[in-house]
């Protein structure tokens, strides 16, 4: 073989190479988003829900993402402990865990809740999935005692197991009348648009934190 017919076929060949380098780096990262009615989309459209409106937002950002909607209205941490090995289905790259709202609510012992999620973020751990982990606030009638023993779960639960914070999952929308349902506790669609761009940032870091497939 020539030297210029030896040049073109190492040429040729790392051609190939980088595409198909490009090839896999452009299969969407696949990504859950595992919550209670928050992250369903209560009393909203299908493509008004979190899930949805966040993969957009990220697309539109140039990200190749799908996010699964496994939201379930009324669903306590101690409920996202069963059904997380089915609900989180094989292949899935990252979570956003979102759950401890209706604990608070139900006024279920902070230390339960830490529990449930401990347990959760194990077994994500286990199975290779990154994890960004959306906390909550317990509201204000629960008492400061309560409030003191429920609001540091979250951080104390990202550090021990490596995942990525979002300390606040209602973060520009919880005290907006204009931004929620008629219940006050539920974002409205222009409520969810607000999570989204204001959760966006924390996304994207989440999603280059993942490794791209082999």
């Amino acid at each position: 073989m020539s030297f210029k017919a030896a040049l073109g076929f190492f040429a040729s060949l790392a051609i190939t190479a980088l595409l198909s380098v490009n090839a896999a780096r452009a299969e969407p990262v696949k990504l859950v988003g595992f919550g209670d009615s928050l992250m369903a989309g209560y009393q909203l459209p299908a493509t008004d829900a979190f899930p949805v409106k966040l993969e957009k937002a990220l697309r539109e950002k140039g990200y190749e993402v799908e996010i699964a909607n496994a939201g379930v209205s009324g669903d306590t941490s101690s409920g996202g402990l069963a059904r997380l090995d089915w609900s989180i289905p094989e292949g899935t790259q990252g979570v956003i865990l979102e759950l401890g709202a209706n604990d608070a609510l139900r006024g279920i012992p902070p230390e339960q809740t830490e529990k449930n999620l401990d347990a959760m973020l194990t077994r994500l751990k286990e199975r290779g999935i990154a994890v960004l982990l959306a906390g909550m606030l317990a509201p204000p009638n629960m008492g400061p005692d309560y409030g003191e023993r429920f609001n540091g779960i979250y951080r104390r639960m990202a550090e021990k197991h490596g995942a990525a914070l979002y300390p606040f999952f209602l973060d520009g929308v919880v005290t907006k009348a204009n931004l929620q349902l008629d219940d006050g506790m539920h974002p409205n669609s222009e409520g969810v648009d607000v999570m989204v761009a204001t959760m966006l940032p924390a996304a994207e870091a989440f999603i280059k934190s993942i490794p791209a497939k082999e």
